[in-house]
């Protein structure tokens, strides 16, 4: 027998076409790892869960769903092609070798600022003196991604946990996005790790408030707000 999200999804499919059939959506989810040495890494607490709902609703809504994932224990949604990568640097790759045929973009990932300088061969062995490590930039994906030439719809994601509309809307600007989905990670029902989130969406000339809701359902209505905006700005003539 077919697992429930299996079967939920074969439900869709035979209710008719989505909104988004015959177009090809992109995106990054989960965090990403920064080797340090062969045993440890930097990492941030992010779970994949909202990338893969994402991935879900856009599969429902007829696109064809490629999802690039860092490390997390999620299965990937049925219909969904994923790619699993480790650090932002696969990351990147994985997403360039890609986005030229997406029609939307979504940078749902919580990738890695920094990565080290220089990754230790061996495991570095624990002394009473103090040790520091040497980071540098890792790829801005995102902004990488909007400045192309033929760039897809870009959805970015801002996760705050100080003014949160206030640094949202700075990022909207600074990184070129069609769009932005922002959230208080501080608070516990909608942060890291929970089932739940709440996203105020911004663009250009707009706002609106997803109040607090499974992450599936905020999946479900950011889907249909991405799609209502790329609708808005590739019509379709009769």
């Amino acid at each position: 027998m077919l697992e429930p999200d299996a079967i939920y999804a074969r439900i869709v499919e035979c209710l008719g076409p989505g909104r988004l059939i015959g177009k090809q959506v992109l995106i990054t989810a989960g965090p990403t790892r920064e080797a340090i040495d062969p045993v440890r890494y930097i990492s941030n607490r992010s779970t994949g869960r909202m990338g893969f709902a994402l991935a879900q609703a856009a599969q429902q809504a007829g696109a064809e769903v490629t999802l690039v994932s860092g490390p997390v224990v999620l299965k990937e949604p049925p219909g969904v092609e994923r790619i699993s990568v480790t650090s932002a640097v696969e990351m990147r790759d994985a997403v360039f070798e890609r986005v030229a045929r997406a029609d939307i973009f979504i940078a749902c990932a919580a990738v890695s600022d920094y990565r080290l300088e220089a990754v230790a061969a061996q495991k570095i062995k624990k002394t009473a003196q103090k040790i520091s490590l040497e980071l540098t930039p890792n790829p801005d994906i995102v902004h990488e991604v909007t400045q192309l030439k033929n760039k897809p719809f870009t959805l970015g994601f801002a996760a705050e946990t100080e003014k949160v509309e206030q640094h949202a809307r700075e990022k909207l600007q600074r990184k070129n996005l069609d769009m932005i989905a922002a959230n208080q990670v501080a608070a516990e029902q909608t942060g890291f790790e929970s089932d739940t989130n709440e996203l105020i969406v911004i663009w250009s000339d707009g706002k609106q408030l997803l109040t607090l809701n499974d992450k599936n359902e905020i999946a479900r209505q950011l889907i249909d707000l991405v799609t209502d905006h790329y609708i808005a700005l590739n019509p379709v003539d009769d």
